[in-house]
């Protein structure tokens, strides 16, 4: 067991080593772009999960990225004092309201970040479980355009609703608050502890998914994703797997979501664009369908060559030219789970060895 963490104390070795080289370097604004890569990894490993485990395709994530980031984007935003009542008062004496001042000094009340981030995941898991149940009875191309049509109703949605600010979206959204004094926010002066925080969250969630691969429950995933009707016919509950790593990897995206949200300070409709899940269905192929660490390393490298500008106008253009590609001449991906056995099998092997029949 102590073999399974080993890649993970070595990939924190690594976060902090870029930490410290962006700091002797005095190039600390890098960790800004990084920051952001590190929710967006989030979103991607997750994906990972239903993807490459549970065989299921998926390309409305993006979707539950928004309504993570926009439910509380909205909460923490949304003015409660014109609307004092019963239910206000109740709210406030419970402590999921909070006073604050706007840009301009006038007086907010408004919902707690936590309770917001708390409502935002459940409204995200609940959207998850409700359509996932009919969705993942589609199978190929079919479940592909029915997870596009959520994500383009979810899209369509925030771009057309004037209280989420329609194409402007929401905007001085709070910090996120979290013990010890710090909080997530974009601030140039925690751009350091934000950095560990972003990372540090995606190294739980790493752990947590490491344990559950190597669980019961991920050897029935293996099972289900090797051959679903096998696998249903011993026994194993498929449809209810399906939908529990469907409702897991929404969490993860909606989690990702309401911190990139406070994170950024705002969030737009873009966040819910087709593209979005294009890219990371494209990370999650290339990185492997089933392997986690291959789809986080190239999470990192992608996400933050995109938000660094470096292939300017061509994003999205370039996310599907590599999901194309991959699809075409990799459909494992380039770092898929077995790569390193089957290249050591490749260099040993005997040069004088016959192949078989």
């Amino acid at each position: 067991m102590a073999r399974r963490y080993l890649p993970v104390a070595g990939f924190a070795g690594l976060m902090a080593a870029i930490q410290l080289a962006t700091h002797f370097t005095g190039t600390g604004y890098h960790l800004t772009q990084l920051t952001m890569t590190a929710y967006y990894s989030l979103v991607a490993v997750g994906l990972c999960m239903l993807i490459g485990y549970a065989g299921q395709i998926s390309l409305g994530h993006a979707g539950f990225f928004a309504v993570g980031g926009y439910v509380s984007a909205f909460l923490t935003t949304w003015n409660l004092i014109p609307h004092q009542g019963p239910v206000v008062s109740i709210l406030k004496s419970s402590g999921a309201l909070v006073s604050r001042s706007d840009l301009y000094g006038g007086n907010l009340l408004t919902m707690h970040p936590w309770p917001a981030c708390a409502a935002a995941i459940l409204l995200a898991a609940i959207l998850a479980y409700l359509v996932g149940g009919p969705v993942l009875k589609l199978k190929g191309h079919y479940l592909a355009m029915a997870t596009l049509g959520i994500g383009i109703i979810v899209y369509r949605i925030a771009l057309g609703t004037e209280f989420l600010g329609a194409a402007d979206g929401i905007s001085e959204v709070p910090a996120f608050p979290l013990p010890g004094g710090l909080a997530v926010s974009g601030d140039a002066a925690s751009r350091v502890s934000n950095y560990y925080l972003a990372w540090g969250l995606v190294v739980v969630a790493m752990i947590l998914l490491l344990n559950l691969i190597h669980s019961r429950v991920g050897r029935a995933l293996a099972a289900l994703h090797g051959a679903e009707d096998a696998a249903g016919a011993v026994g194993i509950p498929t449809a209810r797997y399906k939908l529990n790593v469907f409702v897991l990897s929404a969490v993860f995206a909606a989690l990702a979501g309401v911190l990139l949200t406070h994170y950024n300070g705002g969030i737009g409709p873009s966040e819910a664009g087709v593209m979005k899940s294009v890219r990371y269905v494209a990370i999650v192929a290339v990185g492997g369908m089933a392997n986690l660490w291959g789809t986080l390393s190239m999470s990192l490298i992608l996400n933050y060559l995109s938000l660094r500008g470096y292939f300017g106008s061509y994003d999205d253009a370039v996310f599907g030219a590599i999901l194309i590609l991959i699809m075409l001449f990799a459909p494992d991906g380039l770092l898929r789970r077995h790569l390193l056995s089957d290249l050591k099998r490749a260099f040993s092997r005997d040069p004088g060895e016959e192949e078989g029949p």
